[in-house]
């Protein structure tokens, strides 16, 4: 179980961080002017409105590899997420007297939607492709009709989101309130 936990957090950590990085600087490029938010944000609701798992069969045809196919279905995934909510938390920002305290709420909101639609996507993808992960074991666990492990293995991937969630939660708050505190000692 372990080497799965291990193979689902790759998978989505190669996949996530390349696309929040990517997708929080074009999304905040995109919420800092209106007009090009107005323009871009119609055009990256089209890619953003199809679901990512509906991208692994193209995947697996242009990388021919299960591994590649599943983290640029996770990495896309994410990316659509990231750069759309990066973009609506420029946009209050600015909206907002350029209150860094709404910026990292917003920053960290598009950080938590994003590893929620990445995890939901590694999940999936080690269903359908394997051969590892804990979306596969899950579905070995249900082919060998183990209803135990099927609802451990279940556990398991609702202890990891949650820890993700949380992980994030604590990183803003310390900065929400690193930045509270700069503000107290001007």
């Amino acid at each position: 179980m372990f080497l799965d936990i291990l193979a689902s957090l790759q998978r989505l950590f190669v996949g996530y961080i390349p696309a929040v990085v990517l997708g929080s600087f074009i999304g905040y490029f995109i919420g800092i002017n209106n007009m090009i938010y107005q323009l871009f944000r119609l055009m990256f609701q089209i890619p953003h409105s199809i679901p990512p798992i509906a991208l692994l069969p193209i995947a697996l045809i242009a990388f021919q590899e299960s591994e590649s196919a599943a983290i640029i279905v996770v990495f896309l995934g994410t990316l659509w997420t990231m750069v759309i909510n990066t973009a609506i938390g420029m946009r209050h920002f600015h909206r907002q007297n350029k209150n860094f305290r709404v910026a990292i709420f917003h920053l960290f909101h598009a950080l938590k939607v994003s590893i929620w639609v990445a995890w939901f996507i590694v999940i999936a993808t080690e269903m359908l492709i394997g051969p590892k992960g804990l979306g596969f074991t899950l579905w070995d666990a249900y082919k060998a009709g183990n209803a135990d492990y099927i609802i451990q293995v279940i556990i398991y991937i609702g202890i990891i989101g949650f820890l993700l969630d949380q992980l994030l939660d604590f990183a803003a708050y310390i900065l929400s309130q690193m930045v509270s505190d700069g503000k107290k000692s001007s």
